[in-house]
């Protein structure tokens, strides 16, 4: 007995302690999906009717009524999006999630009366902001494509969504729409304007305030892709190309493949003493060493280890194709 006392003593304070701190990423991504799918639910299906919270919220000044339904909605979908950046630790997908996570659990608690989605959106907030260290990795290289990318994926999502949230209060329509009138009522809402589908009571305003918060993140997050500051894919400079081509022509002998280190499509990091260098591309968030390194065999370990800085700055997972057995 005495042996397993300190056992369950120490398993006590590991629990108390909480995850690993490089474990909550992911762990934080996971629960962030979990979060945002809640929200999306309290937005998208009918209220509580019976429930006591609900009798009281009717009569509480300032409720948000049919527009806490948009708010959960905009906070789930937008928490879904940012799931993958904070499982790779990307600063601007931890300061946007910090924002979103007690908007959502506003929408929990106003429109769902969901004292436990309040609990679990609160629970997430707490280890994003205990180890928001972990979340440091730089920005991607991204292009103006990803703008229209991003605008045909959330049309079709947000057309679909669309669909589900008009057709979630039966009760409540007034007639038997078909699926084309259903179809083009999302069409107008996501724009904002009144479509053929009708309900009765508040459910017409709740609708339109879901539709119209689907057309704003499809307006606003392609608007933000397009015309946010560029940050183009590395590319191979000129003194850079010089560079390269020195170390081959000193160091090239041994390696056949070595020319193809120049292409442009290309990014090269040097070791610190200029004598070695490894050139790679980034491809979804893969950082591919293109073969062995290039120049004196010796100064390969400060190249590679440049390159592990900056995959690691980026959060980008490292791997070399082509390589050697040196």
């Amino acid at each position: 007995m005495s042996d397993g006392v300190p056992g369950r003593s120490s398993r006590t304070r590991r629990m108390l302690r909480g995850p690993r701190p490089d474990a909550v990423p992911a762990l934080v991504s996971r629960a962030a999906a979990l979060v945002g799918l809640l929200d999306i639910a309290a937005g998208v299906f009918p209220r509580f009717r019976h429930s006591r919270m609900h009798a009281l919220a009717e009569v509480l000044p300032g409720s948000f009524g049919p527009f806490a339904a948009a708010l959960s909605l905009s906070a789930g979908v937008l928490l879904l999006l940012l799931a993958h950046g904070l499982k790779r630790r990307k600063r601007r997908a931890w300061r946007a999630a910090v924002a979103l996570l007690p908007a959502g659990a506003v929408a929990q608690f106003d429109y769902r009366h969901s004292v436990i989605g309040v609990l679990i959106a609160v629970a997430l907030l707490v280890p994003l902001l205990r180890h928001r260290d972990q979340f440091a990795a730089l920005p991607d290289p991204r292009s103006r494509w990803r703008a229209l990318a991003n605008f045909v994926l959330m049309s079709a999502g947000s057309l679909m969504l669309g669909l589900v949230i008009v057709s979630v209060h039966p009760h409540r329509t007034i007639g038997d729409p078909s699926l084309a009138d259903r179809l083009t009522h999302v069409i107008y809402g996501l724009f904002g304007f009144e479509g053929p589908v009708d309900y009765q009571g508040n459910t017409s305003w709740t609708v339109a305030f879901s539709l119209g918060a689907l057309g704003w993140i499809t307006a606003a997050t392609t608007i933000y892709l397009a015309f946010r500051p560029e940050h183009p894919a590395a590319r191979l400079t000129e003194e850079d190309e010089t560079k390269l081509r020195a170390l081959l022509d000193k160091h090239g002998r041994r390696d056949s493949l070595g020319h193809f280190a120049l292409r442009r499509d290309k990014a090269v990091v040097f070791s610190p003493s200029g004598k070695a260098a490894v050139t790679y591309r980034v491809v979804s968030g893969v950082m591919l060493a293109s073969g062995d390194p290039i120049g004196d065999v010796e100064a390969w370990p400060g190249a590679i280890e440049r390159f592990m800085d900056e995959a690691k700055a980026h959060s980008w997972t490292p791997a070399v194709m082509g390589c050697s057995e040196t």
